[in-house]
């Protein structure tokens, strides 16, 4: 079945300019210096993806697993404020992108963090099926925000974004994921109860049908994306 225009030019543009990182968070519409928020990632470098959804680096990709969460700053936003990140190029790869928020115990610059079944979506850009092939809106954009649910309780949370870049996710293990936590205190929150809770790694066994597919040659019985994990928490 027909790629979509925006897919094949992505395959078109050479594979080491073509990686990415999440460096930078944003509040509002401040955009932070590179890592000062996000905890520096091992591919910091070589902008090289995640392939394994099993390793423990598939949680936030730190540069070290036990000292980078404790030298990232912490930012204060507020429930119902917009957040997001942008990446240190164009995301040029076409994909699924999504943000996963895990109540930090006990602060979001522990190691600790994240490590149990506390992960809930709140955030998605899921391909859309137009004239027989997938469009992907991320590969437009080198930043997105979003806005946080108002019923959001206030504490410390890691922000983690998530890019699936399915563009050789034909075979198990060619899915590339690129990945950023950001470490956040929520101030003025509510009472909601977020959910369905998953555990980074474990949310993800790769083999899911929005994470394992050909977006170049769809199935005659192909209806839409199916986004991998669980539904979005609205609040």
């Amino acid at each position: 079945m027909k790629a979509s225009l925006a897919a094949l030019a992505a395959v078109a543009v050479p594979l080491v300019a073509a990686h990415y990182t999440f460096p930078d968070f944003i509040v509002g519409s401040t955009i932070s210096p590179d890592w000062q928020y996000i905890r520096e990632t091992a591919n910091h470098y070589s902008n090289g993806p995640v392939t394994s959804v099993t390793d423990p680096e598939f949680r936030c990709y730190e540069l070290d697993l036990a000292n980078t969460a404790g030298q990232t700053s912490t930012a204060t936003v507020s429930a119902g404020s917009t957040i997001g990140f942008q990446a240190n190029g164009p995301i040029y790869h076409p994909g699924y992108l999504s943000v996963y928020l895990s109540k930090a115990t006990p602060e979001a610059n522990s190691v600790q963090a994240g490590t149990a079944q506390t992960w809930f979506k709140v955030y998605e850009q899921k391909p859309v099926y137009e004239n027989g092939a997938l469009v992907f809106p991320s590969t437009t954009q080198q930043s997105f925000t979003f806005t946080l649910p108002k019923s959001l309780p206030s504490g410390q949370y890691l922000a983690r974004v998530e890019q699936i870049a399915l563009h050789v996710a034909s075979t198990y293990g060619g899915a590339q994921f690129y990945i950023g936590c950001a470490q956040i205190n929520v101030e003025n929150g509510g009472s909601g109860t977020p959910g369905p809770l998953v555990s980074i790694p474990g949310v993800y066994t790769g083999y899911e049908p929005g994470i394992l597919i050909n977006i170049y040659n769809l199935p005659k019985n192909f209806t839409g994306y199916v986004a991998p994990g669980p539904a979005v928490w609205q609040g």
